[in-house]
This record gives structure tokens, C-alpha cells and sequence, in this order.
């Protein structure tokens, strides 16, 4: 099951995908829209868990405005669903790109895991955070603790994921001082319970879970940035599909007339992407055109700004999230 949302805006239109992934899936959503004459103008992809979800703003290529066409809306919405092997529609209100994704992968269930999901192609298996829900009982709390590797946007994901499990965080301790970031939530559902079973506990640990994997992106980093133009990110994606590499997350913005594009890649089977294979690509689609960034983890941090000072500067500044109810730190 998937399913294509739109929202008309003055400038753009945004595009909501959601389905199950599969190798060479972003080539051919971009092919539909080239093919529709349909210019993708900023995107953000993120895969989790066999699931995938994107929220696209895209422009008609002839007048670089929204589309409006309710007609030519319906027809792109159908042939996006048969790209997805969906047949169900759903439109939504747009939001923060990140928020939303969240709320996509959520509805998509891509906290439910097989047998077999600890381990990852031929990578071995994934290092999971550790996340543990008590409940305490003289209180009518339910404390969240989690342990996990700090990044940027590492609280923002956490806290946007109980907000939308209906839960309300009443006090909390956040620690990053060091590699590793300690979250403790003291929170309640919506109707002032806490935690009520072990089937509930499951469920807030895996969605915990799910929360911070979606955002950490495994594979090759490859940055592009050249002139955009019209089909840009099907060629490039194409090539990628070619060369058997799956993108597992990719940002794609266009400033001033340049397309500024972020690709985390690998091998369709899993494996980490052979050299070779880059080099190959990088000869079609142009050396100082295409760069590879290493791994995320041997990435620096673009900022020396402590990640959870961020991360808080931008969480209260932003008025999608007043009621998270945050109201005092514990201690």
C-alpha cells in the first residue's frame, strides 16, 4: 500500500508519496514527473524498514508556477500511484517537510519489524538505540529513557514522534555532552494515563526507534551541485539505477539557478558501493559535477554549535510545536 498527496501552493506544487521501497523507486517517480513535464524543484526522501517516503514541490515545466489543472492533477496522481503500486489517495495539508515525513513513516508502519531485520544485507546488523519505558507509579509518569549516538535533529525526531503517539512530555533531561546523547522523558497520554500495558510499552520503544533510524542515512554521501535544469534528477537517478545503486535518503534543493542535491547510496544487494562503480558514474555524470562525501559517520558536523543547543534553539522557536508541553526541566 502507498499513497500520492497534493498541495497547491502560489509558487509550487507539493507531492506526498508513500509506499514500499524497492530498489530504483526514486528513478522512476522522477521519470513519471519528467515525463509529465512536471520540474522538481526541492524533495526530500527518506527510506526506513522496506518503506519510503518523500515530500516533493514540483512546478509545470513551461511556466515554473504550481499546478493548478485539477484534471492534470488527477492524471499525474494515478500514474504516480501505479509507480508506487498503490491504490489508495490520500491529500494532506503541508507542514515542516520533516515533521511530516515523520508522520508518513509512522502511518506507514515502518516501526514493525521481521524476524530478519537486524541485519542489514552484508553490512551485519544495525546498532539499535536502547530504549526502555518504565512506568512510576507515584507519579503517573511513564519515564523515557533513551540512549542513542547524538546527532543533529536528534530531539526534534524523538519528541516529534510522542507528540504524534498522543503523548504529553511533562519534564525532561537531555545530556550531549559527549558522542552519545541521553534522553529522559517523563510523559502521559492525552488523557492523562501513563503507560497502561506491555503491548503499549512495545509500541512507544519501536516507534522510538524507527524515529531516530529514519533520519540516519546509511550508504555512500554524494553531493551534487551543478546548473538545474528540467530532468536533472531523473538522468542523474537513472544513472544511480544503472550502475545498481538504491538511494536510501536524498535531499535536492535548487538555489539561484543550481541544483544542490544530497545522495546517500548503495548497492541494491546492500553492500557497501565499490569504488569502481563510483568512478564509473562519476565519468558520465562529470568529475567537479559529482563528489563523494565519504560515510556519515566520518562526517564533521558543519557547525561547532553544541547539536543540542541547536536542536532546542530551533524546537521552541517554531510554532508547530506549542504543545509539546515541555514545561520545566527535571531534576
Amino acid at each position: 500500500m502507498g499513497s500520492v498527496g497534493f498541495k497547491p501552493s502560489v509558487d509550487h506544487t507539493v507531492i506526498e508519496l508513500t509506499g514500499s521501497d524497492r530498489p530504483g523507486l526514486l528513478s522512476e517517480v522522477c521519470a513519471v514527473l519528467t515525463h509529465l513535464k512536471c520540474n522538481v524543484v526541492s524533495a526530500e526522501v527518506w527510506t526506513h524498514n522496506t518503506r519510503a517516503a518523500a515530500v516533493m514541490q514540483v512546478t509545470e515545466e513551461e511556466t515554473g508556477s504550481a499546478i493548478s489543472d485539477p484534471e492534470r492533477l488527477a492524471g499525474i496522481k494515478e500514474l504516480l500511484r501505479n509507480v508506487l503500486r498503490a491504490n489508495t489517495v490520500v491529500s494532506h495539508e503541508a507542514i515542516h517537510t520533516d515533521r511530516r515525513l515523520h508522520q508518513m513513516m509512522f502511518a506507514a508502519r515502518d516501526y514493525e519489524r521481521s524476524g530478519g531485520d537486524s541485519v542489514d544485507g552484508c553490512l551485519g546488523e544495525k546498532q539499535r538505540p536502547d530504549v526502555s519505558v518504565v512506568n512510576w507509579y507515584d507519579k503517573d509518569y511513564s519515564v523515557v529513557t533513551i540512549r542513542s549516538k547524538d546527532r543533529p535533529k536528534l530531539l526534534f525526531d524523538t519528541v516529534c514522534t510522542l507528540t504524534d503517539m498522543e503523548y504529553v512530555v511533562f519534564h525532561a533531561n537531555i545530556d550531549a555532552e559527549g558522542p552519545e546523547a541521553y534522553q529522559e522523558y517523563y510523559i502521559r497520554h492525552v488523557d492523562g494515563s501513563p503507560v497502561k500495558s506491555d503491548a503499549e510499552r512495545q509500541r512507544v520503544i519501536q516507534c522510538l526507534e524507527a524515529a531516530i533510524e529514519r533520519r540516519v542515512s546509511e550508504g555512500l554521501k554524494l553531493e551534487l551541485c551543478t546548473t538545474d535544469r528540467v530532468g536533472l534528477l531523473s538522468d542523474v537517478t537513472r544513472i544511480f539505477r544503472e550502475n545498481s545503486l538504491t538511494v536510501t535518503r536524498a535531499e535536492v534543493t535548487t538555489r539561484g539557478g543550481k541544483a544542490l542535491n544530497t545522495f546517500y547510496v548503495r548497492e541494491a544487494s546492500g553492500c557497501p558501493v565499490d569504488a569502481k562503480t563510483i568512478d564509473a558514474i562519476r565519468q558520465v555524470i562529470g568529475q567537479t559535477i559529482l563528489k563523494v562525501k565519504g560515510r556519515p559517520d566520518d562526517s564533521k558536523q558543519a557547525s561547532q554549535e553544541s547539536p543540542t543547543r541547536f536542536l532546542f534553539g530551533g524546537l521552541f522557536k517554531s510554532r508547530s510545536f506549542v504543545n509539546f508541553g515541555l514545561v520545566r526541566s527535571y531534576s
